[in-house]
């Protein structure tokens, strides 16, 4: 079990930009994916980004391409979700989340979940 720590969540206007970052406690297994979530009030849990490690290929669902940037560090330490041109369709609470197994992708099949950093856009 690894412990996941997403922060840089808060509140802001339209067109504004947040950056998110997830920071674990420590690695057993070095993980395959990494990637950010999110769940908006009465809505389904759905897939943001994600990050594949070995060749840091990227997916994004459709409404975030061009906006948000998925990046992580060499160390595998920080993942980070640049989020710029925020909609109020984009409030939610954002999580982060592993898995040791390929493929990558944005379905909720991973094994390792942070408790969630709070994301929200006024128009």
């Amino acid at each position: 079990q690894v412990d996941l720590v997403e922060s840089g969540g808060g509140s802001v206007q339209a067109g504004g930009s947040l950056r998110l970052t997830c920071a674990h406690s420590r690695w057993k297994v070095r993980p395959a994916c990494m990637g950010w979530f999110r769940q908006a009030p009465g809505k389904e849990r759905e897939g943001v980004a994600s990050i594949s490690i070995g060749g840091l290929s990227t997916s994004y669902t459709d409404s975030v391409k061009g906006r948000f940037t998925i990046s992580v560090d060499d160390g595998l330490t920080t993942l980070a979700l640049q989020m710029d041109s925020l909609e109020p369709e984009d409030t939610a609470m954002y999580y982060c989340a592993t898995k040791e197994w390929f493929p990558c992708g944005l379905d909720l099949q991973y094994d390792n979940w942070g408790q969630g950093t709070q994301v929200s856009v006024s128009s």
